[in-house]
């Protein structure tokens, strides 16, 4: 049955009822329905039901699996039904299921959700690297699960979805570990070749995931090690993940000498009995290729492309071409290599790339005589092909006068040589052709007669281009000699501008988004750097298109480096914050660990969350308690913290978060941070996990600016001489505001020392001759922007209940910051 079958819409609310239903076969029918046969209608109306079923806490395993799996196909058809943002926490909540085959499931989901949700599903790193670390150093998974002693499926999975950079150095400490384990349990092959693929499959998403970290780590190097030895193998699978593991560490490497020492290795597995294997070595040449081994692997691949499956010879065309331009050590050598690529891939080679050689002739006024001596041999053989006719009638036309006064290059030999081939050429490469000779008639007057009698034939044939190209070339070869018309029109042409490369663009549209998107492409570093950018300057221009000529770029071979991504086509990440968690005491709880050590900051039925910090410096300490309330576990226990400025403010876990906290317990967390230069906004922390529902807690860490002052003792002088220095605004932010008065009626002088104290400035008695008033000094320490000296003055008022604060400092933000900071607790209540 078809999807958009009418019958389907009548079937919804069946559908519906057995989703709703407690009997899991039908449960698990209706599922395979929607995934087999669900259209846009369907999937619109029943992604929630399949979503609740999934989360759903009674629901069976296996159908938890068929839902994960079933939510999976809907995305992949209809991105757009699905609000993967929304369900993100609790999605990826499932990946701590005792069940490993749910975690399978549930895993391949939020791979393809987090592809495109990055932001939203940045907490399932956590997750991912924790179960990781169970599978492979805890070894926590059953016999079921198992495939000659290893683990491989779940392992492969959760290594393919840590697939981002991962900032937090706990979470790296722990992926190091395991990625260590792996490479250390599988660097020795067995005599088992069932055991051995077991082990490989885990070990080349391992190796891939190293390479994607860091490229430069001594996993790297044990890991080049290894892939050496696995392009040799026997074995057709292993060579074959050993090349496309190679082209990764080619994609993102700073050197290329580990995977060069294995060149003559690689060359080999051009020729390859398998196909699969061939076309891996393709791309793996065409990553590690650069100015000093340019000339011997283009030389390579063109030898192999006269004996290359037809099924390559397209692409191998493309990456020859592109080579070939990038790192051209010299005109000529490009020339000529592109005439021979052009001679042998014959039908293989696309308009674009003729074009970029009539492009880069005409650009570089030293290359033309050259070229026109090269094309002209060229087109002396017996056979040549028609993209080498144009870009003989091309550069002829234009450059033929250069070389017409040398021996065997007579006007009448290029003329002889290129009307011979055009009896065997379609209509467009005849037009060229035609414009060719027009040209001729101006520079060479001698074929006149003979040019003007080609014009008359082709004003007789059918095809209405070469009729009116003939038409109206032969009244302006008729035209007076003294007419400057026919000059005019048949000046030389101009140099191209420079644009983005067709050719690029070409080669992208091979590799169909048929998989999981990669974190690279094949292409070398450099490649990987501008992807972005020549995936925006790129979209919309079909190279597929008649106006290939107004996509082609310019080419400089003097110099190999890439051109400076534009900031503007950046790709902009939304790093929203998550909403905040609202109640009765939040904000009061907050606003006094801004100025204490430990305290409170958020209870509830369920949780107790105190806090407990220190500081020095730039660098702060904070312990998280959390504490389990109820008689039953917290489980799929997860941690968060989103920042607003990252560059000025980094906080990370010191370890991974227990996935359970046990009934009546309490467990700890220890956050390390750093000022690096002034922030504003709090970093918020979230809390996810299971309490029969799914719960998700927000809430504002007490980490201010004010954490990071450091006392300075001042004597009076000395601080009205700093006082002065500083000066008024803007680098002073003054405010009054009313107060409220202690029991006894009188000014609460010991909560305006604590408050001012408790934000980590020094008061500095004997300084100001009123008691009532307190001044104070301090420096704030950021590790990138320095010190910044700060003083402050707090002058309360009994009679009107009122106090001014006054702060100056160097910065004028951290003075509007401080006066803010100071102020909120000690304001009257409204």
């Amino acid at each position: 049955m078809h999807e958009n079958s009418d019958f389907l819409r009548l079937v919804v609310n069946s559908i519906r009822k057995d989703l709703d239903g407690n009997n899991e076969i039908d449960n698990c029918l209706a599922l395979h329905a929607i995934a087999n046969v669900g259209g846009s209608e369907m999937a619109e109306a029943l992604a929630e039901d399949v979503h609740r079923l999934l989360i759903s806490p009674t629901s069976q395993t296996f159908v938890k699996k068929k839902a994960a799996l079933t939510l999976l196909r809907l995305y992949r058809k209809h991105p757009n039904v699905i609000s993967a943002a929304e369900w993100a926490l609790r999605i990826v909540s499932i990946m701590d299921d005792p069940d490993l085959g749910v975690v399978i499931c549930v895993t391949s989901l939020v791979m393809a959700l987090a592809q495109d949700n990055l932001d939203a599903y940045a907490v399932c790193y956590t997750k991912a690297v924790d179960r990781l670390h169970r599978l492979v150093i805890g070894h926590e998974y059953s016999a079921t699960y198992a495939y000659y002693k290893v683990g491989n499926f779940e392992m492969r999975l959760v290594l393919d979805l840590i697939q981002s950079t991962i900032e937090d150095p706990t979470i790296r400490s722990v992926l190091h570990q395991v990625l260590q384990t792996i490479m250390n349990n599988s660097a020795e092959p067995t005599r088992n070749v069932q055991h051995n693929n077991a082990q490989h499959a885990v070990l080349f998403e391992a190796i891939g995931l190293a390479i994607h970290l860091d490229s430069g780590s001594p996993l790297v190097g044990t890991a080049a090690i290894l892939l050496a030895r696995f392009i040799s193998s026997k074995e057709t699978n292993v060579r074959y993940l050993g090349l496309d593991t190679m082209a990764h560490l080619a994609a993102r490497a700073d050197s290329l000498e580990p995977i060069k020492r294995h060149q003559n290795t690689i060359i080999l597995s051009l020729r390859d009995k398998d196909i699969s294997v061939r076309r891996r070595a393709l791309d793996l040449l065409y990553s590690m290729c650069d100015v000093d081994n340019s000339e011997l692997i283009v030389g390579e691949l063109l030898r192999y492309l006269k004996i290359a499956d037809y099924a390559l010879r397209e692409e191998m065309v493309l990456k020859i071409a592109i080579l070939t331009e990038k790192y051209a050590s010299s005109y000529k050598w490009y020339v000529d290599t592109i005439l021979q690529l052009i001679s042998a891939a014959g039908d293989h080679v696309g308009d674009e790339v003729w074009y970029r050689v009539v492009q880069i002739v005409t650009n570089t006024e030293d290359l033309q005589e050259y070229a026109a001596k090269v094309v002209f041999e060229h087109l002396k053989a017996p056979s040549t092909h028609e993209s080498l006719v144009k870009v003989g009638g091309y550069i002829l036309g234009e450059y033929g006068h250069l070389i017409a006064n040398e021996p065997g290059y007579s006007p009448m030999e290029q003329f002889q040589v290129l009307h011979t081939k055009s009896q065997f050429c379609v209509a467009s490469t005849r037009s060229l052709l035609l414009s060719t000779y027009i040209k001729w008639v101006n520079v060479f007057p001698e074929l006149k007669p003979q040019l003007v009698n080609i014009f008359e034939r082709y004003r007789h044939v059918l095809d209405a281009e070469l009729q009116q190209r003939a038409c109206e070339f032969y009244a302006l070869a008729l035209r007076p000699e003294d007419d400057e018309l026919l000059q005019n029109v048949c000046e030389e042409m101009p140099p191209f501008p420079p644009r983005v490369s067709a050719l690029l663009g070409r080669l992208n549209l091979k590799h169909g988004d048929t998989e999981d998107k990669r974190t690279w492409i094949h292409g070398g570093k450099e490649a990987n750097l501008e992807r972005e950018v020549v995936q925006r300057k790129t979209e919309g221009n079909n190279p597929d298109s008649d106006d290939i000529i107004g996509s082609l770029a310019g080419l400089e071979i003097s110099s190999t480096s890439v051109e400076a991504a534009d900031p503007t086509l950046a790709p902009v990440s939304s790093n929203k914050p998550p909403r905040l968690t609202v109640g009765p005491n939040v904000n009061q709880w907050f606003d006094k660990l801004t100025y204490t050590a430990e305290g409170v900051l958020y209870e509830d039925d369920q949780v107790q969350i105190g806090v407990k910090s220190r500081y020095q410096g730039h660098l702060g300490q904070v312990a998280i308690y959390i504490g389990n309330k109820v008689s039953a576990p917290l489980t799929s226990f997860t941690t968060a913290i989103h920042l607003d400025d990252s560059d000025a403010l980094t906080v990370t876990f010191a370890k991974m978060p227990p996935s359970t906290i046990g009934p009546r317990t309490q467990t700890q967390q220890l956050l390390h941070v750093e000022c690096k230069q002034m922030f504003l906004t709090p970093p918020i922390l979230t809390l996810s996990y299971l309490a029969g529902s799914h719960q998700a807690i927000s809430i504002r860490l007490p980490i201010v600016i004010t954490k990071f002052f450091e006392h300075v003792k001042l004597g009076s002088a000395d601080f009205f001489e700093r006082w002065k220095l500083i000066g008024g605004p803007p680098r002073e932010d003054q405010a009054i505001f009313p107060i409220d008065l202690n029991q006894a009626g009188q000014l609460d002088l010991i909560k305006h020392r604590q408050v001012v104290s408790g934000y980590r400035l020094n008061l500095l008695d004997d300084v100001d001759p009123n008691p009532n008033n307190l001044v104070a000094a301090g420096v704030l320490h950021m590790s990138t922007e320095g010190k910044v000296g700060c003083l402050l003055r707090l002058e309360p008022n009994k009679e009107a209940k009122l106090c001014r604060l006054t702060v100056r400092s160097t910065s004028e933000t951290v003075a509007a910051e401080v006066r803010k900071l100071v102020q909120q607790p000690l304001k009257a209540d409204p």
